[in-house]
């Protein structure tokens, strides 16, 4: 099993810079990579103010936070993950985005250099095959936000090495999560289950089964879900759902239950995407439903 020593982050966005700092709290020299220093800077503040909330509830001595942001840096050219033992992709969810990254880090990096990738809707065996080293190749999923959501799906490929899948669990661990592993399926564990979950409340509304207020609180109060998924679409985004949607019945199309519905196109295509917008389904205030 390799021994993971620097990590290398791609992306410095909620996720990227979530997954930055947990590393950089369990121990490891840690390299954030954004594509600008404007963005690059954002998600450095993010960190810092999130490091600054555990240490402000009690979670974190104030020794602890100075030594985690000593041990992160923060550059916009790939070449300085370079030395890296881990290489972990958080960016935007364009495919063909990623594999031209994982190309350039093919040839920068050492043989033992494992790459992975936090993908939550693409196959992890296609990038594995444009990696140029698929046996080195694993998902790597953590869930937002990063810093309190204590899972990590650990997604092996059809051609990753069983101590790639190792090391990968065993920092998942270091970082304080509790893995789980999964096959290379679409959406793995959480997704396969949850996106179709969310997709038939749309389905629901749609129809006129029920209101979209009487769904989550009948989910709410009937299955004990701390939210609804209608109110959980609006969080997560309409537009990542719908995005998710299109990619799997685009490679599936023979599942039913990946056809996005029209009421989801529609709302989307009026800007309607949830929490980010400030309108979905409900109406938002920052992070909060009014009303």
């Amino acid at each position: 099993m390799a021994e993971i020593k620097k990590v290398g982050v791609l992306g410095c966005g909620l996720m990227g810079s979530g997954i930055a700092q947990v590393a950089a709290t369990a121990g490891y020299a840690t390299v954030v990579r954004e594509v600008a220093e404007a963005p690059l800077a954002k998600g450095k503040a993010g960190i810092v103010k999130s490091l600054d909330k555990f240490v402000e509830k009690g979670k974190m001595t104030q020794a602890d936070r100075d030594q985690t942001l000593g041990r992160l840096s923060y550059v916009t050219d790939v070449a300085a993950l370079r030395d890296c033992d881990i290489v972990i992709e958080a960016v935007t969810e364009e495919l063909e985005l990623k594999n031209d990254l994982w190309k350039q880090l093919d040839d920068l990096c050492p043989a033992h250099t494992i790459f992975a990738s936090n993908t939550s809707s693409f196959p992890i065996g296609e990038m594995a095959d444009a990696s140029g080293r698929p046996e080195r190749f694993v998902g790597l999923h953590f869930f937002n936000p990063v810093q309190l959501m204590k899972l990590v799906e650990v997604i092996q490929g059809r051609k990753t090495a069983p101590d790639v899948v190792a090391s990968a669990r065993a920092f998942g661990e270091a970082c304080g999560k509790a893995p789980i592993l999964a096959k290379d399926t679409p959406g793995f564990v959480v997704n396969r289950l949850l996106v179709p979950l969310l997709h038939e409340a749309i389905l629901m509304v749609e129809r006129g089964d029920a209101t979209f207020k009487d769904v989550d609180t009948g989910m709410e109060l009937g299955c004990g879900h701390p939210m609804g998924p209608i109110k959980l679409l609006d969080y997560v985004g309409l537009d990542t759902t719908l995005s998710i949607l299109e990619g799997w019945h685009q490679r599936y199309p023979n599942e039913p239950s990946f056809k996005p519905s029209e009421l989801l196109k529609k709302m989307v295509k009026e800007g309607k995407l949830g929490r980010k917008s400030g309108r979905g389904f409900y109406e938002w205030d920052c992070d909060k439903v009014k009303g």
